[in-house]
């Protein structure tokens, strides 16, 4: 639920680059400092704001004794190499969304989003007591790697789209942006799915490569134009119902912390989990509001018939990770399920109740 600037450079190439200078955390009188590389351009709307806040809240927290300096995607290595820098302690700590690594493994991806899974609150409800965190350790320890959610976009939208959406048969061949399971999903649907960053995404539907696309919501959208490009602006976007954002670090740099300065570092991303997706949820909402009366976009919801051709579809994608032959990414998925399925029964009667009660028509 995906809001990225990958530059199309070798990562390899970017990474040998990037060796020399980042190859050890400096440490200089008890003061250690921390590079950080990010998939985002500096301050984009939403995530690479997000980054920068946690970079600040690290140092903040631990009093100046852990200082991190952040770099934004392409300064030090793409946007899509920051999995890599970390993992071979080429830089420290990377700010992304786990659902760039589907490549690394599968399992990775329900750590940042599931199509019809969970919403944002649901999201920390699975890592913190549903036994989440520790397959989230887990697996990322495989690239000696720690992670921490650190952030989430909320619901996202199913994106911008020139023509509009009738039927399943509208979807069948249009080239379309997306990320994650989302693209399995669409796959399934006869959807030709590509995978790039959000510039890319706007140079593409510009150039008519692509059809239609999605990448976070109002407020980062905004900020990168598309609304120039197409006025369909089309939800639920049922692919990502939440988009997680990552903190992952060195498992080396991470260790090598005192106790103290660890906690700190997970202070600082429990803490800003919150005020992330917060402050997502305010400033979409503005935004829709500028785009639909100050750019002429129009919000159209997804015809029925299409988003359960979609659940169909999610189910399909779900069934074969069950049955992945890595023992590991099985049981995330049936932990997923699980803490799904149990949460998915409270919330008809809890918020989906409420959404429905504040939705009808009476005086207020």
């Amino acid at each position: 639920m995906k809001r990225r600037t990958f530059i199309k450079t070798s990562a390899a190439a970017a990474l040998g680059a990037a060796a020399a200078p980042l190859a050890a955390p400096a440490v200089a009188q008890g003061i250690t400092q921390w590079n950080m590389v990010t998939a985002w351009p500096r301050n984009l709307p939403g995530p690479g704001v997000a980054a920068q806040m946690l970079a600040d809240r690290i140092t903040a927290l631990s009093g100046g004794r852990l200082t991190v300096e952040l770099h934004a995607a392409g300064e030090l290595v793409p946007g899509r190499g920051v999995f890599d820098a970390v993992s071979e302690g080429t830089a420290d700590l990377y700010h992304a969304v786990p659902a760039y690594w589907g490549s690394k493994s599968k399992g990775i991806l329900l750590f940042g989003s599931q199509p019809f899974g969970l919403r944002a609150d649901e999201q920390v409800g699975w890592l913190v007591h549903g036994q989440g965190q520790s397959l989230y350790d887990e697996m990322y320890a495989r690239f000696n790697l720690k992670p921490f959610l650190a952030g989430n976009s909320g619901p996202q939208w199913a994106g911008w789209f020139r023509d509009e959406i009738g039927s399943v048969d509208d979807l069948r061949g249009l080239r379309y942006r997306t990320t994650g399971l989302a693209s399995e999903m669409c796959v399934k649907l006869g959807m030709a799915v590509q995978a790039m960053g959000g510039r890319d995404m706007f140079q593409a539907m510009q150039s008519g490569a692509l059809d239609a696309g999605e990448f976070v919501g109002p407020w980062t959208d905004s900020a990168l134009g598309y609304y120039q490009i197409a006025q369909n602006y089309y939800w639920p976007g049922v692919g990502e119902p939440s988009s997680a954002e990552e903190c992952v670090i060195n498992l080396e740099s991470y260790n090598a912390l005192e106790p103290g300065l660890q906690l700190a570092v997970e202070a600082a991303c429990k803490s800003l989990y919150n005020d992330v997706w917060t402050e997502y949820l305010t400033k979409h909402a503005l935004a829709l509001e500028s785009l639909v009366n100050d750019h002429g976009v129009v919000p159209r919801m997804l015809p029925e018939s299409v988003i359960v051709a979609m659940g169909n579809a999610a189910g399909e994608v779900m069934a074969e990770l069950r049955e992945d032959q890595d023992d590991l990414v099985r049981r995330i998925v049936e932990s997923f399920l699980a803490y799904r399925q149990s949460v998915a029964g409270y919330m008809v009667h809890a918020d989906n109740a409420q959404m429905n009660a504040r939705a009808l028509d009476y005086t207020y």
